[in-house]
């Protein structure tokens, strides 16, 4: 029987045996008469003759004589010859996969995924679960808080192109820091999807708000556009004061207000402070926008506060006030505890886990949403089951964390989920104070408990002398310039940002009061011996790399003035650097960074750079392989962020080094020994234990902070806060090892692997992208030739002139695009050229920017 043959009812010899009286009663009409000639429903090329109709049963049957044999079939599987249609209304098995394909691509659903392996990028399996997450949720509106290094950029590549393919999205606004428009990262990036973004200065946002009142709508021209941080002040909320007001509004004076397609905010922690305007701006775009993705490395720094902010922005109809938002989050640590419970497997796991599902599912949210969720039905049934093996429970925590009340409306990829990217490499330079050091050092700590006293522990005071302490820690060099400025006023917003975990105002009126303690404290810093042990081991580490191929190094220091003070002993060691932090302007920023990634040999070349927090945010060095921490943040989370700068998805380096300097004696030195290193990030990255490492930050600054404490006292006290809470980070990391042990994969990695492996679908296939868009170039033009040519993946469009002026035809029926695709295909087909290299496949459009690739919403596979 050929492919594809209905299978025929099987004989049955008991049948054969009845006689014919006991099938009267059952007598009823039939279509076909012993003798007749008809055709399979499923292959209307068979003829069969009728030898005997069966009557009785649930439906007629006929014996027919098939390929030599007799054969029996229900009436239902029959047609007549009349029934089967012409030739012409026959379709070839070509042309129902093309059909098949054409009503995948004009019906969406959120079973399949149109985005795999789109763009000029590697498939990454992991990158495209905010897509998933993002179509299945009931408005497209995403926190992506992925881990750094993940690739969050690229992910949001995806999601254009996935919403692309399932709704008319033209309209597209990135928002995000300057740093990331003056190394024209967006534009980049975004080029690999086919792309053009257009950066916005101020004259350029001013006639986008002035035509937009005038017309209505935003400028076609800058559609797609990137808006840096730095613009969002008042002249652009509320509009210029003065004659100017007239004639050029606010932004939030605009009616219609600009309603993009899609927003995507950058680095969206920057609007967690409400009060200010960049928050103002973000939020009134956001409102008005069909689609939001807001993105953000730093979770560790969103505390319940912040979070809320967030989520407020990105779901106002969900998140409403504080009171909702803590509703909604009242369940979340009885189903962290659950999970925990899970994990450990300790004696009477399950009942204990029972129990925190039953308080979670007792919360208001529980017992209104949670606990009517099948997904909460399904885990809660499993874990009463009398036995559960170790797969099932591995499979289950993924369960649960699914559970939490946000998941829905937040993609948290770790590093964890999907394992090392490279191999980290710690190194210690210990390096001691000189005697003159230590006397300033001490002598500065007097100082400070004297300052303290006389203004009775005030917050402010409190945290500027903290800071005072950590930059003598760093470097004492710089702390004459950097106490010099802060009783100037010269410590600017900014530097305050990169100096500490807070980003608020600091009220710098205190200083008055101690004006002459802050000079003896500069008399005795601009009284020191020049000897300095450790800028001869950072110097001295420098030079070793310099002489290797790989000769870049990414230095980190939290100060300024230290940063000075490196740039000064480094030029005079005759290397290369560039030096960056907030402060720089962006064309310096841009051309630093370029001038980085240049081989060595080359004249342009710098080979180390010099960098603050802030200058390095949201910039990608995977072609370093060598980090030095001249100093060190207290919160674990910034230190992964330094690091995750070089240890990225694409880094050409198996192995990193991760150099920390250090001097004993010192707050910083107990920090590092006694929590950072021992916590493990210098090994591997930490950022799936967000809530511990929060906890542990603030522990650490409270003690820190304590002058009170003596140096013993404080030692015990980090010692203790060690064998707490980084115990139990040791506990986690040794539980998902086993289970990554026992099953060759993290615990909730196969799961969204079996998600996205389901919503791959043969119809959408690159072979059946091409086989779609064969069909139609054959039906519109005759199947004369051959028009897509060549059995590689990169192919050959032979086209006469009369076959593009017939597509032209359809083409100008779209909707006009600007889409870089778009343009070159109109730009060939109204051209004389016959060939057009093209290709189906990702990985060839990956490694030739300059192939067209033909995509799964490219409209004209789509007109069958």
């Amino acid at each position: 029987m050929t492919d594809g043959q209905t299978k025929p009812e099987q004989e049955d010899p008991a049948e054969e045996m009845k006689p014919d009286t006991e099938a009267e009663p059952a007598r009823k009409a039939h279509l076909f008469e012993a003798g007749d000639l008809v055709t399979l429903r499923s292959d209307s090329t068979a003829r069969l003759p009728v030898l005997e109709v069966v009557l009785g049963g649930a439906e007629v049957r006929y014996r027919v004589f098939q390929d030599g044999v007799k054969a029996t079939f229900y009436e239902s599987q029959l047609q007549s010859l009349d029934e089967g249609g012409s030739e012409a209304d026959r379709v070839t098995t070509e042309e129902l996969h093309a059909h098949m394909t054409a009503l995948q691509l004009l019906s969406p659903s959120t079973a399949n995924l149109f985005s795999l392996r789109s763009g000029r990028v590697n498939f990454v399996p992991y990158q495209y679960r905010p897509v998933l997450k993002l179509i299945r949720s009931d408005r497209p509106r995403l926190l992506i808080a992925d881990e750094v290094g993940v690739g969050k950029t690229i992910e949001a590549g995806l999601i254009i192109k996935e919403l692309r393919a399932r709704m008319d999205i033209s309209s597209i606004l990135v928002v995000c820091p300057k740093a990331l428009v003056a190394e024209r990262k967006w534009q980049t990036e975004m080029k690999r999807f086919d792309e053009n973004f257009s950066p916005l200065d101020g004259p350029l946002l001013r006639h986008c708000l002035h035509e937009t009142d005038l017309e209505g709508e935003w400028p076609e021209q800058y559609e797609k556009a990137i808006l840096p941080f730095s613009l969002f002040d008042s002249d652009l909320i509320f509009g210029p004061a003065g004659k100017k007001s007239r004639k050029d509004k606010g932004l939030l004076s605009l009616d219609p207000a600009p309603a993009f397609d899609l927003v995507i905010v950058d680095e969206a922690h920057h609007i967690r402070n409400s009060d200010t305007f960049l928050h103002q701006g973000v939020r009134y775009f956001c409102d008005n926008a069909r689609a939001v993705i807001l993105m953000t490395a730093t979770p560790v720094q969103l505390g319940s506060d912040d979070l809320f902010t967030l989520l407020n922005v990105l779901r106002p109809d969900l998140v409403i006030d504080d009171t909702s938002f803590e509703q909604m989050a009242a369940p979340n640590r009885f189903i962290n505890e659950s999970i925990r419970l899970c994990r450990e497997k300790g004696d009477g796991w399950q009942d204990s886990a029972i129990e925190q599902l039953e308080a979670a599912a007792r919360t208001d949210w529980g017992s209104l949403f949670l606990s009517e969720m099948p997904s909460f039905q399904a885990a809660f049934d499993q874990l009463q089951e009398a036995e559960l093996g170790d797969a099932d429970r591995v499979a289950l925590t993924g369960q649960l964390e699914e559970l939490y009340t946000f998941s829905s409306v937040i993609n948290r990829t770790r590093r964890r989920d999907i394992g090392e990217f490279t191999t980290r490499k710690p190194v210690t330079l210990t390096v001691e104070f000189t005697e003159d050091q230590r006397a300033l050092h001490d002598g500065l700590l007097s100082v400070i408990a004297r300052i303290l006293a006389r203004c009775h522990g005030q917050q402010n005071v409190k945290f500027m002398m903290t800071t005072i302490r950590r930059q003598a820690a760093s470097c004492l060099y710089g702390l004459a310039p950097f106490l010099s400025d802060m009783l100037d006023r010269k410590l600017d917003q900014l530097e305050l940002i990169e100096t500490t975990d807070r980003d608020d105002e600091m009220d710098m009126s205190f200083l008055d009061g101690i004006k002459a303690e802050i000079e003896e404290l500069i008399r005795m810093a601009r009284n020191l011996d020049p000897e300095d042990r450790k800028i001869e081991a950072f110097i001295k580490t420098l030079k070793e790399k310099s002489a290797l191929v790989n000769n870049k190094a990414l230095v980190f220091s939290t100060f300024r003035h230290t940063l000075s003070y490196l740039a000064r002993h480094t030029e005079a060691a005759g290397l290369r650097f560039g030096v960056i932090h907030g402060d720089i302007h962006d064309e310096e920023r841009a051309s630093l960074r370029k001038r980085f990634s240049l081989p060595k040999d080359d004249p342009d070349a710098i080979d180390i750079l010099l960098s603050s927090e802030v200058g390095c945010e949201g910039l990608d060095f995977q072609f370093c392989d060598y980090l030095v921490n001249y100093d060190l943040p207290w919160n674990p989370m910034r230190v992964e962020q330094r690091i995750g700068r070089i240890d990225r998805y694409g880094q050409e380096s198996e192995t990193i080094s991760i150099v920390n300097l250090v001097t004993p004696g010192t707050v910083d030195a107990d920090i590092y020994q006694r929590c950072l290193m021992r916590i493990g990030v210098f090994e591997h990255a930490v950022g799936g234990s967000e809530e511990i490492l929060g906890e542990i930050t603030q522990e650490i600054h409270d003690i820190a902070e304590n002058f009170v404490l003596s140096e013993e006292e404080r030692a015990a006290r980090l010692q203790q806060l060690s064998d707490n809470g980084i115990r139990k980070i040791r506990e986690e990391q040794e539980l998902e090892s086993k289970e990554a042990e026992l099953f060759g994969l993290n615990v909730p990695s196969q799961s969204w692997q079996d998600e996205i492996e389901a919503a791959e679908s043969s119809w959408l296939s690159p072979s059946a992208i091409q086989r779609c868009v064969a069909t139609y170039l054959a039906a519109r033009l005759g199947e004369s030739s051959e028009y897509i040519q060549g059995d590689k993946p990169l192919k050959n469009l032979r086209l006469s002139q009369t076959a593009r002026n017939a597509l032209l035809e359809d083409f100008r029926t779209l909707k006009r695009s600007v889409d870089p695709v778009s343009r070159h295909w109109e730009k060939w087909l109204k051209g004389g050229a016959p060939n057009l290299p093209v290709t189906f496949d990702q990985k060839t459009a990956s490694d030739d920017p300059t192939v067209p690739r033909q995509r799964l919403w490219h409209r004209f596979g789509v007109v069958i």
